[in-house]
């Protein structure tokens, strides 16, 4: 288990696909309301927040960008990489109204792994995906 006390930065990843549609809005609202996947999170703790995307299938950008995140974080601002988490969004991880879960779940947690970062899933928990999860009109 994750201590998320000990975490500053909070890196939500979202689809790429998904993305050209969603603004994110409701990942962050979540996040800042700790709902849904963020539920964990201390009301009482302050972290930063950043939403990015996996950089499109088959997610392999996604590396190359936390890299990147990783280095400047720790140059500019002296963050190490012990205090980033990523958080992958709902429309990774669950079957929803804007498809099945990724293709590519596996690798992109593999890459997230590699660099060592901690990795949670699960943003925004609507109501109504779960209630077609519930019934089984969703698979996960």
């Amino acid at each position: 288990m994750v201590d998320l006390t000990k975490k500053e930065y909070v890196v939500v990843v979202q689809c790429h696909i998904v993305k050209e549609r969603c603004p994110g809005y409701l990942c962050e609202k979540a996040f800042h309301e700790r709902a849904g996947g963020f539920a964990p999170y201390p009301k009482d703790r302050e972290y930063r927040f950043l939403n990015m995307t996996c950089g499109g299938c088959c997610g392999r950008a996604l590396h190359r960008k936390l890299t990147l995140l990783l280095r400047t974080l720790r140059k500019k601002e002296g963050i190490e990489k012990d205090k980033v988490i990523v958080q992958l969004s709902s429309c990774m991880t669950k079957d929803n109204y804007h498809a099945p879960p990724c293709p590519h779940l596996g690798y992109i947690r593999t890459l997230i792994e590699r660099i060592g970062l901690d990795v949670q899933d699960d943003t925004v928990i609507s109501d109504t995906s779960q209630r077609r999860r519930d019934e089984g009109v969703y698979q996960s």
